[in-house]
């Protein structure tokens, strides 16, 4: 892929290659989404339309431009409107497949280079928190693609447009064809500022990332410094020794924590800290 290519299609109002345009829609006729999609304005009998921004406007105010506008129109046109529009040839679900694997990639990816503090588990843990169903549908929502996916009349009666695993489906097939249109860097620069938002509201859940490491993700985050621990007493016998550990953030505060080890010692500073921050509801 043409990496001018692939950054340059971020950028709103951006030209588009005609001659990719206009091989990719001679392959497909009238029976391709965009086609019977234009052919079926808002009154169309199929009752499957609503009063929406077409699909390339909604994708342009999102900050993309697809060069190849009938992927968009297919990660568009759910398998339900095609059961109904036999002149529609396909779905968006080999789109859905492809974006849920982009989507893994890069989600990961972002989490080892934003977060080289976390372990594997830490890192397992909130990759699946953002990529699990409610938040890609929450992802969709944003972007209003449940009032543009064309539905048939029957999923669209019964709230299909609101339904959390058809929202994330059509979301994945957008990324699918994000991913086509501009390879998986444009699907990074799509989808780092979601993934920062995303992120942000999972590390308000304690059991995804512990006390040591939201401390230094925030002390990254709002100071650019890093939590310096140091032990400050060790008490006790030999077989029960007690340690204090004290955790010093920025120039300001400090935090001192206890524990059966040097370990644990650090994760009460750290858990005390946040509290004094207003990170948490309380120290572990």
């Amino acid at each position: 892929m043409d990496p001018d290519r692939a950054s340059s299609r971020l950028a709103p109002g951006s030209g588009h290659p005609r001659g990719d345009r206009a091989s990719h829609r001679a392959s497909h006729p009238e029976g391709d989404p965009g086609g019977d999609r234009a052919s079926h304005p808002e009154g169309d009998p199929g009752g499957d339309r609503v009063s929406h921004p077409g699909g390339e406007d909604l994708a342009r105010e999102a900050g993309i431009v697809f060069y190849d506008p009938a992927l968009l129109q297919r990660a568009l046109t759910h398998r339900s409107y095609v059961n109904e529009h036999p002149k529609v040839l396909e779905d968006n679900e080999r789109l859905e497949f492809l974006g849920d694997a982009c989507l893994d990639m890069s989600s990961a990816a972002y989490l080892f280079q934003r977060f080289p503090e976390l372990d594997e588990g830490e890192l397992t843990r909130l990759r699946s928190s953002l990529v699990r169903t409610e938040q890609l549908a929450e992802f969709a929502r944003e972007l209003q693609l449940g009032e543009a996916v064309l539905l048939g009349r029957g999923e669209a009666a019964s709230g299909g447009r609101q339904r959390l695993a058809l929202l994330c489906d059509v979301f994945e097939a957008f990324i699918g064809a994000i991913y086509l249109d501009g390879g998986q860097q444009a699907v990074a620069d799509f989808m780092e500022p979601r993934f920062q938002r995303a992120v942000t509201r999972a590390m308000d859940d304690g059991s995804l990332v512990d006390p040591r490491s939201r401390l230094q993700i925030w002390a990254q985050a709002q100071l650019n410094a890093t939590p310096r621990y140091s032990t400050v007493e060790t008490s006790g016998p030999d077989h029960a020794r007690e340690f204090t550990v004290e955790v010093e953030v920025g120039q300001a505060l400090r935090s001192r924590g206890h524990g059966r080890s040097k370990q644990e010692a650090a994760q009460d500073a750290a858990a005390r800290a946040l509290v004094d921050l207003g990170q948490t509801s309380g120290a572990s």
